[in-house]
C-alpha cells in the first residue's frame, strides 16, 4: 500500500524475508506477440523481485536502464512494465528459480539443473537468441569454464547464445555504458521486432 504522500516504500523486511524461495513466472511472448528474438536469462530472483513479481526489480540493479541504453526497448521501462517486453520481441526468465538475497546462496547443483531446464525452455520457445546476464552462472550451469562475455561458440538448436555482464549493482567491474555496449552487441545481431533476425 502506497503511503499518503505518494511514495511507495516497497516490501518491509517481513515481506522480503517471506519471498524466500519463492518463484517467480517468466515473461514469455503470447499469441499475436511477434516471434522471440532474445531470451535474457538472469541467474535467480532477488527477494524484492520474488516479492513484487518482477524480475531485476532491484532498484540497484541496471538491467532495465541498460536494455533501454542499447536500444533493446524505446524507452526506459519500470520492472513492473515487464510484460510490455513481450511485444518487442524480448523474453526474461531465470538460471535458477529459486529466490534468495544473493546469487552466491545458489549450489552449483542447482545451476546445472537450471541449465538443462533452460534448455528445454529454449527448444519449447525457439528464440533467435539466449542471453546469458552472468558469466559465472553460464560456466557453471554449461560446463564452460573458459567461457568470456560475448558470443559463444555453443547454439542450442537454431539459437545463438550470449553470455552477458552481470547488471546487479555489485558488479563494478562493468559500467553502465560498458554494459550497454555489449548488450549492443547483441541488438545490432538480434535485428528489431518483426524481423526474424537470427544468428
Amino acid at each position: 500500500m502506497g503511503r499518503a504522500d505518494g511514495h511507495d516504500p516497497g516490501p518491509s523486511r517481513a515481506e522480503l524475508e517471506r519471498a524466500r524461495d519463492r518463484t517467480i513466472p517468466d515473461v514469455l511472448p503470447g499469441p499475436g506477440d511477434p516471434p522471440l528474438r532474445v531470451l535474457f536469462c538472469g541467474i535467480n530472483p532477488g527477494l524484492l523481485s520474488a516479492a513484487t513479481g518482477h524480475h531485476f526489480a532491484r532498484p540497484g540493479n541496471r538491467f532495465w536502464p541498460v536494455l533501454h541504453d542499447s536500444g533493446f526497448t524505446p524507452r526506459l521501462l519500470r520492472p513492473g512494465e515487464q510484460g510490455e517486453l513481450a511485444g518487442l520481441g524480448l523474453g526474461i526468465t531465470n538460471m535458477a528459480p529459486r529466490a534468495t538475497a544473493r546469487a552466491d546462496e545458489l549450489t552449483d547443483d542447482e545451476l546445472v539443473a537450471g541449465g538443462r531446464r533452460l534448455r528445454e525452455l529454449v527448444a519449447r520457445h525457439r528464440p533467435g537468441w539466449l542471453a546469458v546476464v552472468g558469466i559465472g552462472a553460464y560456466r557453471t550451469a554449461f560446463g564452460r569454464r573458459d567461457a568470456r562475455v560475448g558470443e559463444q561458440p555453443d547454439r542450442l538448436g537454431d539459437t545463438g547464445v550470449w553470455v552477458l555482464p552481470n547488471p546487479s549493482g555489485l558488479n563494478a567491474h562493468w559500467s553502465r555504458a560498458a554494459m550497454a555496449a555489449e548488450f549492443g552487441r547483441l541488438r545490432g545481431r538480434a535485428g528489431e521486432p518483426g524481423s526474424g533476425a537470427r544468428g
